[in-house]
């Protein structure tokens, strides 16, 4: 009786993984969501240096890289702000990255975070 409970565990156990092997096996490649999701958010960022922010006008200069979306080339422009609660964080001098987009003509940065 033993024998018979205890292969109804090992098979019990083989089917638990033969299940789980392949959710293991797109965690392992990468194919998670919310990994792809992240990593896709963080490619779309550009790198940048904040040269100077102005509250009152919800601006921001930044010395920055290539903007890739707006086929822009590396120079110091100033952007506006699409939320000025973003700004409240960082001063001039500090690394960023940050996502901006052409608002009808206005180029405006609507995600800012602090470069690691």
């Amino acid at each position: 009786m033993k024998f018979l409970h205890e292969s109804r565990l090992t098979l019990a156990t083989l089917a638990l993984l033969a299940l789980l092997a392949p959710l293991s096996a797109q965690a392992d490649e990468g194919h998670h969501p919310a990994v792809a999701a992240t990593a896709a958010a963080a490619s779309d960022m550009t790198a940048g240096e904040i040269r100077k922010i102005d509250l009152d006008t919800a601006r921001i200069t930044l010395k920055h890289g290539d903007i890739k979306n707006l086929d822009m080339p590396p120079m110091t422009m100033v952007f506006v702000v699409k939320d000025k609660a973003l700004l409240g964080k960082f001063k001039a001098g500090d690394r960023v990255k940050f996502k901006a987009v052409n608002d009808d003509g206005k180029l405006t940065v609507t995600d800012l975070v602090a470069a690691p």
